[in-house]
């Protein structure tokens, strides 16, 4: 990849991640304000929005990670498969998106009891969103401490590649 290829793949993942991570946080005030608040249409309209917000936003910035983040690691030097704080930054990656579309429905189900005015604000308030939106919160800081320390520790598959290029530069 040339140098202002990899540039550009790197500014897409790191905005998309961005994007990915403050959708998240915006998700949370709203699960907080949905379930904490006293004025039964503010509570109402926090889950409702929680699901086009979910839909338009935090799918969209979960796959563009994904996506960009693969491009970034096949096109450099720290490859897909050579160092462990790659893997585990796929790894959080793909498990959060999945628990995110399949957390999808909840979200439907959610926006459904809230449009509905004859339903028990009892019945609307969730705490489930809290719960989610903070364990993928932890889950993206997660990923972003290990793509800005990139701490040690290669894969063996990265070690025998490192070896490989040592003895193939030898004379």
């Amino acid at each position: 990849m040339t140098p202002r290829l990899r540039k550009l793949a790197l500014t897409a993942h790191v905005a998309s991640s961005v994007g990915w991570l403050g959708a998240v946080v915006v998700l949370l005030a709203l699960a907080v304000v949905g379930l904490t608040s006293g004025d039964a249409q503010t509570v109402r309209g926090a889950y409702l929005v929680m699901e086009p917000a979910a839909w338009f936003v935090l799918v969209p910035s979960a796959f563009a990670s994904l996506l960009t983040g693969l491009v970034q690691s096949l096109g450099t030097t720290w490859a897909l498969f050579r160092h462990y704080w790659v893997l585990a930054k796929l790894l959080i990656n793909v498990l959060a998106t999945i628990v995110l579309l399949i957390y999808l429905e909840t979200f439907s189900a959610m926006a459904d009891v809230a449009a509905d005015p004859s339903a028990d604000l009892d019945v609307v308030r969730n705490a489930s969103p809290v719960l989610h939106a903070g364990l993928a919160l932890l889950l993206l800081l997660l990923a972003t401490v290990l793509a800005v320390y990139k701490p040690r520790g290669m894969t063996p598959y990265g070690r025998r590649k490192q070896h490989e290029q040592r003895t193939a530069s030898q004379p």
